[in-house]
């Protein structure tokens, strides 16, 4: 640390820190961060596919979650390197975009970055092999759409959405229920959708667990389930035609912003003290009567005595409902949320067809149920499970079979799964390759290598001979010109995936294969690390 002073005379201290940073340039650079993603991609690699292995995560707390959900794992592993974070936000920005194969684009990422490595080592400049990924993901993109069918979401009874749903199941600690979890997903979604316009709002989709029971439990019901029951037992368990006050202001006196002293020297003061109390809570009560609401729903608690006065004045009342029930309760029933009492107006108020208590479980559990609401249709998935770890990995499950869904509608496009697509993709890059006369062509065909690393890994983590599996659906594809040739990871007798019946969505498929390039490029032009040492 030294002294020094500017242009004006002022001082500023200079500190030198550059002896506690670690500086990489060049090729060493290049290593470092491809090994770091490598092996966070290693780590997800035995996880891929319908025999894929689940990873135990252990929090500081102590908290165990078992779980083969790609950007559940990265986003818990805890990770140092800069450059492996990179593949954390890789598997986050596919949860978000598409919700299903944050697993398979990590993978791939890591297998294009183990390709890099060979390249690297026998002299190929980085923005040469960056731009030969580049062309390549090009020539896999347009195949892609060239082999993929479009299918027809309506026909019977919506069996390609629940294949397509079973499908993202197939892997999950649920896959043993997987046909019943498809067909709640699929009606969720279609309750939900906008058809003609291919749209589907998922926030009308609510997703509430409870432990207790079995997964086969699991059932949809046609409404907004929240986890609370009526604030008073005395309070009727049924509300026909709610007209619903939902208040975010808690059902008690108001509280002075200044630190203050009542002094009570009499039994008379004590009195009046009580009497200016309850003036308060009926005076609440009266404003939300007066408004024509038959039930309120509040954000906030309230004490005995307004809950007392509630049921006096037969007003059906739901107290501490979380915020994002509140939100979700207002865009369904057209209700607005009201932060204090005195903007309590008839226009303000929400409307459903019935509020009614229901009891579920061996347990006496009670939850409330908003049905027939006034402006959207809702609905709720209600999860069950022996244990919080099944029913949180069930929770995912659904969820990515739900967005699965929600790809179908948007777009009925799909390709077929086992590793047919990559392969059919890499055989194609491959004879691009020999089209390609610069150097460029070395990465196209390392490209072609790494995407024929995805039905290697699914044929692996089933047990099969990769090399042997892989080996004969790339000859059978090339022979009879069939794309839909991949790995039996079931064993089921045909490496036809139409026969099968995997199902993938197209922009899944595109999204990963683009997603894992980009990174991979960015990745490779970077060649001047400097960080702490102990990353």
């Amino acid at each position: 640390m030294s002294l020094a002073f500017d242009d004006y005379g002022r001082p500023y201290i200079i500190l030198r820190d550059q002896g506690s940073k670690k500086r990489m340039k060049g090729l060493e650079a290049y290593k470092s961060n491809i090994l770091a993603a490598k092996a966070v991609a290693n780590t997800l690699s035995s996880s891929l596919g319908p025999k894929g292995m689940d990873k135990m995560l252990v929090s500081p707390d102590g908290d165990v979650s078992v779980t083969n959900d790609g950007s559940i794992i990265v986003e818990k592993m805890e990770i140092q390197h800069p450059t492996a974070k990179l593949l954390v936000e890789l598997s986050q920005s596919q949860d978000a975009e598409i919700g299903d194969g944050t697993t398979g684009v990590v993978v791939l990422a890591g297998k294009l970055l183990e390709q890099a490595l060979t390249l690297l080592d026998k002299g190929n400049h980085p923005l040469k092999i960056s731009d030969g990924f580049d062309r390549a993901c090009d020539v896999a993109i347009k195949h892609l759409e060239t082999i993929s069918e479009e299918i027809d979401i309506q026909a019977n009874e919506h069996e390609a959405l629940i294949q397509a749903a079973c499908t993202a199941l197939g892997s999950k600690v649920v896959s043993k229920r997987k046909r019943e979890l498809g067909k709640i997903a699929v009606t969720a979604v279609l309750d939900v959708a906008d058809l003609a316009r291919k749209d589907v709002n998922l926030d009308l989709i609510k997703i509430q667990t409870k432990t207790g029971g079995s997964v086969e439990d699991t059932r949809l019901i046609s409404g907004i389930l929240i986890d609370k029951d009526m604030s008073h037992p005395q309070m009727p368990k049924e509300v026909k035609e709610a007209k619903i006050c939902l208040l975010t202001c808690p059902f008690e006196p108001p509280k002075p912003k200044t630190k203050h002293n009542i002094n009570i020297s009499s039994a008379e003061d004590y009195k009046k003290l009580y009497q200016q109390e309850q003036q308060y809570f009926v005076d609440m009560v009266k404003l939300v009567k007066d408004s024509g609401a038959n039930i309120a729903l509040c954000q906030w608690g309230f004490d005995d005595e307004a809950n007392h006065l509630l049921l006096q004045n037969e007003l059906p009342a739901v107290r501490w409902v979380s915020g994002t029930d509140v939100e979700l309760i207002a865009m369904a029933t057209g209700a607005r949320i009201i932060p204090r009492f005195q903007e309590i107006t008839p226009e303000k108020l929400g409307k459903a067809g019935s509020v009614k208590e229901v009891q579920f479980g061996t347990s006496n559990e009670r939850m409330l149920v908003i049905e027939n609401c006034q402006c959207t249709k809702a609905v709720t998935i209600l999860i069950r499970g022996g244990s919080q770890m099944i029913v949180d990995e069930a929770k995912r499950s659904i969820h990515d079979a739900i967005c699965v869904i929600r790809n179908l509608i948007k777009d009925n496009r799909i390709v077929y799964g086992g590793g047919s697509a990559e392969l059919a993709c890499a055989i194609q890059v491959l004879q691009y390759a020999d089209e390609v006369s610069s150097v460029e062509q070395y990465a196209i065909r390392s490209f072609a290598d790494a995407l024929e690393g995805i039905p290697c890994c699914l044929a692996d983590n089933c047990g099969l001979n990769p090399i042997t599996s892989v080996a004969q659906a790339k000859s059978r594809q090339l022979q009879e010109n069939n794309p839909r040739i991949g790995i039996d990871c079931m064993e089921l007798g045909t490496t036809d995936m139409k026969e099968q019946r995997i199902y993938e969505t197209l922009s899944s498929k595109k999204q990963q294969i683009q997603l894992a390039t980009q990174v991979v490029k960015m990745i490779l032009k970077i060649d001047d690390v400097i960080a702490p040492d102990d990353y």
